[in-house]
C-alpha cells in the first residue's frame, strides 16, 4: 500500500477508485463504440446545409414528401458533418469525449454533495450495465450526456446556495436545444427545481428563469416553429407503435434487465441519500418516463448517479491506495487510446453492400432499414423514408413502421422500391420479404441482405 499520489503527480485524480472507475467506463466507450442509428442522417443533412449554404426545405435524401419539415437540431447536424469529415474515428472521439466529461461532471457533482470515494466509485461503475447503450452507441445523444450532467450540476449547485448562476440555464438550454432534442428532459428537471425549491424562496425570479429558458429553447432555425417539431418528434409513428428506441423495457432483453437491476441500486441510493423534495420530483418523473420507453433510463441513471454515491455512503476519507493504482491507470488510459487507434466496431451493413445497393438502384428511392437506408443516404444514394421519421407525413410513417415490424399492412412500402430493399438479416422485414416472389436476394454480408425486385421480362 503506498500514500495518495501527491499534488503535482498527473495520475493523482486518476489513482483514485472514482477516477479509476472512470476511466474504466470511458475504456468501455472507446473499444465497443459502434455507429448506431440516428446518427448517420445527422452527418448528411449537416452536409447538405453546407453545401447548399442553408436549411434544405425537407430531408434531401428521401423521395417521400418532407417539405414544410421544421428542423431544429441543425448546429447538431453541422458539428456532425465536420466531425464527419474525420470519417468514423471523428465520431468516435466525440463519443469518448463526451463519456469522458460526463463522468467528470457527475463525479464533481458527487463530491460537492459529500460523496466518499469508494461510494463514488461504485456509482460510476453502476453506470456502465445502466448506461451501456448510450455509452458506446455514437449517435446524436452524444451531446446531451455531458450537457444533462451539466445542467443538473448547476441546480443541485443552487440548491445547496442560491446564487444568480441560475441564470445559466438560459444560455445553456440555447445551445442543447440546437444540438439535440433531450434538452427537453433537462427543461423538465430544471423546472422541478424551479418550481418545488427555488420557487418557495424566490417565486419573482423562478418565474422569469422558466420563461426565459422557454424562450431559450425556440432559439434556434425554426424558432415559433419549435413546439410543432416537439410535437411531432414525441408523436411520430415508432414512438406509437413503441418501437426502436421508443420501445418500453423488456424481460426478453437481456441489456434491459441488467438495466433494470443496475438501476434499482442507483435508485436506493439515491433515496437513501435523502434528497430534496424536487430531486424526488425529478426522480419520479424520470422513473415514469423510463418505464415509458427505455431509453429515458439514461437520463434517471445519470441523474441518481451523484445521489446514490452520497447513499452508498463508506469511509470519511481515503488514506492510502494499493501500489498498482497508477499501473492500472496506465493500462486503462491505454485502452483508451487503443480504441480510438482501432475505430468504432462494424455495424450495419458493410460499405461494400451499401455501395453495390446504391448501384442497383441506379438513382431510385431504396427502401432500407434504420441504421442501413441512413448508410445509403451517407454514401450518397436515395432512400424512401427514413429517419428522422417525423419529418415525413403520418401515413407514410406508418406504413414504414409496419414495413419494419413485419406487419402485412407494411407491404405497401415494397410499391416505393422499384429497384433495391436493404435490410437486416434475419428481422422481420428479411422474414416476411423472403416469400414475396416479386424480390430475389441478390447478396448479403453477415449483418445485412440485398433484395432486388424481379423484372418482368
Amino acid at each position: 500500500m503506498s500514500a495518495l499520489p501527491r499534488r503535482g503527480d498527473p495520475l493523482r485524480a486518476l489513482a483514485r477508485p472514482s477516477g479509476l472507475a472512470a476511466l474504466a467506463v470511458t475504456a468501455i466507450a472507446a473499444l465497443l463504440s459502434v455507429q448506431a442509428a440516428d446518427g448517420p442522417w445527422l452527418t448528411e443533412l449537416g452536409r447538405a446545409i453546407a453545401n447548399r449554404g442553408g436549411i434544405p426545405d425537407g430531408v434531401p435524401y428521401a423521395s417521400a414528401p418532407t417539405a414544410g419539415w421544421h428542423n431544429v437540431p441543425v448546429l447538431g447536424e453541422l458539428v456532425f458533418a465536420l466531425l464527419g469529415t474525420l470519417g468514423s474515428r471523428g465520431l468516435q472521439i466525440a463519443q469518448v469525449a463526451a463519456v469522458a466529461g460526463t463522468l467528470a461532471l457527475l463525479a464533481r457533482d458527487a463530491r460537492r454533495a459529500g460523496a466518499k470515494e469508494r461510494a463514488l466509485a461504485i456509482a460510476l461503475l453502476l453506470l456502465l450495465p445502466a448506461c451501456f447503450g448510450p455509452i458506446v452507441a455514437i449517435r446524436g445523444q452524444l451531446f446531451s450526456l455531458p450537457l444533462f450532467a451539466a445542467c443538473v450540476l448547476l441546480l443541485r449547485s443552487e440548491a445547496r446556495a442560491t446564487s444568480s448562476r441560475i441564470w445559466l440555464i438560459v444560455p445553456l438550454f440555447a445551445l442543447w436545444g440546437n444540438l439535440h432534442g433531450a434538452v427537453l428532459t433537462g427543461a423538465a428537471v430544471a423546472g422541478a427545481y424551479l418550481i418545488f425549491e427555488r420557487a418557495r424562496h424566490r417565486p419573482g425570479e423562478s418565474i422569469a428563469v422558466m420563461a426565459a429558458s422557454a424562450l431559450a429553447l425556440c432559439a434556434n432555425p425554426a424558432l415559433w416553429h419549435t413546439p410543432s417539431y416537439v410535437l411531432g418528434v414525441l408523436h411520430n409513428e415508432a414512438a406509437r407503435q413503441a418501437i426502436g428506441l421508443w420501445a418500453p423495457l423488456s424481460p426478453h432483453s437481456w441489456l434491459d434487465v441488467v438495466f433494470a437491476l443496475a438501476a434499482v441500486a442507483l435508485l436506493a441510493g439515491a433515496v437513501r441519500a435523502r434528497p430534496r423534495l424536487w430531486e424526488l420530483v425529478a426522480l419520479g418523473g424520470l422513473t415514469l418516463l423510463t418505464l415509458h420507453a427505455a431509453r429515458g433510463g439514461m437520463w434517471l441513471a445519470l441523474y441518481a448517479a451523484p445521489l446514490a454515491a452520497v447513499g452508498f455512503g463508506g469511509r470519511a476519507r481515503l488514506e492510502r491506495i494499493p501500489r498498482l493504482a497508477r499501473p492500472v491507470a496506465l493500462a486503462l488510459l491505454a485502452a483508451v487510446v487503443i480504441g480510438v487507434a482501432h475505430g468504432p466496431l462494424p455495424s450495419g451493413a458493410s460499405p461494400q453492400l451499401v455501395s453495390r445497393t446504391v448501384t442497383l438502384a441506379h438513382g431510385t428511392p431504396i427502401l432500407g432499414e434504420d441504421l442501413l437506408a441512413e448508410q445509403v443516404a451517407d454514401a450518397g444514394g436515395r432512400v424512401w423514408v427514413a429517419n428522422p421519421i417525423d419529418a415525413f407525413r403520418k401515413q407514410d410513417q406508418r406504413v414504414y413502421v409496419e414495413w419494419l415490424r413485419g406487419l402485412p399492412a407494411g407491404d405497401a412500402a415494397l410499391a416505393h422500391a422499384p429497384r433495391a430493399i436493404l435490410v437486416n438479416l434475419d428481422g422481420s422485414a428479411e422474414r416476411r420479404l423472403r416469400g414475396n416472389a416479386s424480390f430475389r436476394r441478390v447478396a448479403s454480408d453477415e449483418n445485412a441482405v440485398l433484395y432486388a425486385r424481379v423484372q418482368n421480362p
